[in-house]
């Protein structure tokens, strides 16, 4: 699905102080303010809602249907309309996105969530990997990763000097911090400052149709395209130096019919921005990850929402006209999801 005959719109964005642990918090506790602020700038309350959409992951929680309890914070009373998937809240946008297209709903919630510090993240999100070849091995992400950093510098595409200038600018925006130093090798050639923070985190938006959301909002972020591609699962068939997936979403969102100006990349890695660069034609003229991206802040779950969120925020105050946003999932940025955001014309 590429371009929509039905005008929707981002119309409030909302996010929670990313902590490196919420031990003290439950996930309810986590995103009731991060729902009322959404909702609070929608001028909307949840009996206005006609859809909500969830996404999480039962693995980090460590219960089935975890997300189940999530729904307290929502409020189930009066009986609402609700879906989960089990991904980053990207793919939960795009459920809602295609609901409200359909005509069955007009408004949607979306929200997502990730509390990472309640295990080794790392080695569960091995469980993502093929289960007859890779996932035996216990190959964790970071470690994935590296590879295909050093695909990359192997091809002459970056080096390590070029990763270290990335990690300085997305890190700056943000207040991301670690035990080791930045400079400390975690999986070589990726050091600390290469990788994302560990950290607990919601997100939520809310997306309107046609006049509701002019109504909602001054100037709504439109969505103007969205897809979603997925790599082969096997990483050996795959060139790790390229993502045709985003190219191919890109493309069929409507990336390349005209320039964008700001791009908020889903890009855990630093190598990855790399990778994302190329398929996406993004030259020196546009604004990468203003927000600081994952490197910044990476709640596992809600980051793929929060690019989201953070290009339609720059449209809302009028610092971007005609933004991008990516998300992905999976390993070496397997699964890879595109929308394009525009702003009204003054």
């Amino acid at each position: 699905m590429t371009q929509a005959a039905r005008d929707v719109a981002i119309v409030a964005f909302a996010q929670s102080t990313h902590r490196r642990r919420t031990d003290g918090l439950s996930e309810v506790e986590t995103l009731m303010p991060v729902l009322h602020d959404a909702l609070g700038q929608a001028g909307l309350t949840a009996r206005d809602i006609d859809f909500t959409c969830s996404g999480s992951s039962d693995y980090l929680a460590g219960r089935a249907f975890s997300f189940t309890m999530a729904l307290d914070g929502v409020g189930a009373w009066p009986p609402i309309a609700e879906s989960h998937v089990e991904t980053d809240g990207a793919w939960a946008l795009y459920e809602a996105w295609v609901k409200i297209l359909t005509g069955a709903a007009d408004t949607a919630l979306v929200y997502a969530y990730g509390t990472s510090s309640a295990g080794d993240v790392r080695d569960v999100l091995t469980r993502q990997l093929d289960p007859y070849y890779l996932a035996p091995l216990w190959p964790d992400p970071v470690a994935l990763a590296a590879l295909q950093a050093r695909a990359l510098i192997d091809a002459g595409e970056t080096d390590e000097r070029a990763l270290a200038d990335i990690a300085a600018r997305n890190r700056a925006p943000g207040t991301a911090r670690g035990t080791r130093a930045a400079d400390d090798y975690v999986v070589a050639p990726l050091r600390v400052r290469d990788c994302p923070p560990i950290g607990d985190g919601a997100a939520a938006v809310v997306l309107a149709a046609g006049d509701t959301a002019r109504r909602i909002h001054d100037r709504p972020a439109w969505i103007r395209g969205i897809d979603h591609r997925v790599e082969a699962h096997a990483l050996g068939v795959r060139d790790l130096t390229d993502s045709p997936s985003t190219r191919l979403a890109a493309t069929r969102a409507g990336v390349f019919d005209a320039p964008v100006d700001t791009a908020e990349l889903h890009a855990p890695f630093t190598s990855q921005e790399i990778v994302l660069r190329k398929a996406l034609r993004l030259g020196d003229d546009v604004t990468v990850n203003p927000s600081g991206g994952a490197l910044a802040a990476n709640p596992v779950m809600a980051a793929g929402l929060i690019r989201l969120g953070e290009a339609a925020a720059r449209i809302h105050r009028g610092a971007s006209d005609r933004a991008l946003a990516h998300a992905t999932a999976g390993p070496c940025l397997q699964q890879n999801l595109v929308a394009v955001l525009e702003g009204e014309t003054r």
